[in-house]
């Protein structure tokens, strides 16, 4: 990245020569948990992170106490002039407002962190000479201290401009994550995909709780309980492949124990019903692939998981 006209005749890039570290100054357009998160990691890992922009001046303040040598500037239009890579860490209905403004000189590059939208967002801020991109890190950023913990080892879906996205990759990987490179059209269905580990997982968990009330466990008893099974249907997974990992009585093709959850079900958690059909259903199908049950073990078990 280097100092150039910016698109408009005239309009030159005015800050200081290249960082001694060599890398890009990177600033943030956003000082939430995630932007604060980023920033803290970016520098530890050596990268200089010079600026931020928040509306919030306490979220600011917090930015520059997370991120020495980071100062505040005063709107987004502004950050162009202090950094070479902006980095925006808004929430996902903002970006393109926070694009609109951002007014990029040649050799720069903007970068936002939204799992579901891809580089194309940031449109309205590029000009001759300028790279876009996006940068999602696969971590749950409720907790400050420990979504810096768990960048390293995380996966970071990356995709825009190529030349950007390899230096996108350099960051991830020196932060001590995991990069992927995704093709545009595929970021929906990847952050589908992501909603469904993590919140669908939690979906599922409250699905496993109301039911395991049936049988007299209250919340924190079934997390006992079932919380290590899960764990170790995970590591079976990981080891053996999806359809390998599978056990119950959908490979077993047991219709019996089958009917009997479901009335259990109907009586004493209904409102986890549909999720347990939903569920089953997926397992009849890996229980076929697999080979662990043919058809005709098979049919008798859609029609009870079908049957309304």
């Amino acid at each position: 990245m280097v100092n150039e006209e910016h698109g408009a005749p005239g309009h030159r890039h005015p800050h200081p020569p290249e960082d001694p570290s060599g890398h890009p100054r990177i600033g943030f357009v956003g000082a939430g948990r995630v932007g604060c998160a980023l920033g803290a990691a970016f520098r530890d890992a050596g990268w200089p992170v010079t600026a931020v922009a928040s509306r919030d001046p306490a979220r600011s303040a917090r930015f520059e106490a997370l991120v020495p040598g980071a100062l505040a500037v005063p709107s987004v239009a502004a950050i162009a002039d202090a950094v070479d890579l902006v980095f925006v860490t808004v929430p996902d209905d903002a970006i393109a407002d926070v694009a609109a403004d951002l007014r990029l000189y040649a050799g720069q590059a903007a970068v936002h962190t939204s799992g579901a939208l891809d580089a194309s967002v940031l449109e309205s801020a590029r000009a001759a000479g300028t790279q876009l991109g996006s940068f999602h890190p696969m971590v749950a950023f409720a907790d400050q201290a420990a979504a810096v913990r768990a960048l390293r080892g995380a996966t970071i879906a990356l995709e825009g401009d190529e030349e950007l996205v390899a230096l996108l990759g350099q960051l991830a990987t020196d932060i001590g994550a995991q990069p992927v490179r995704l093709p545009p059209t595929g970021k929906t269905a990847y952050h589908a995909a992501a909603v469904l580990a993590g919140g669908g997982v939690i979906g599922l968990l409250d699905g496993v709780a109301e039911v395991a009330r049936g049988a007299g466990l209250d919340e924190a008893g079934a997390l006992a309980i079932y919380v290590p099974l899960i764990r170790q249907a995970l590591d079976n997974a990981q080891a053996m492949g999806i359809a390998g990992a599978l056990t119950g009585p959908y490979v077993r093709g047991d219709v019996g124990t089958v009917r009997n959850h479901l009335a259990a079900m109907s009586r004493l958690a209904p409102d986890a019903l549909e999720m347990y059909r939903a569920t089953a259903l997926r397992e009849l199908q890996l229980a076929l692939a697999r080979g662990a049950i043919d058809e005709e073990q098979a049919a008798p078990l859609r029609a009870l998981l079908e049957a309304r």
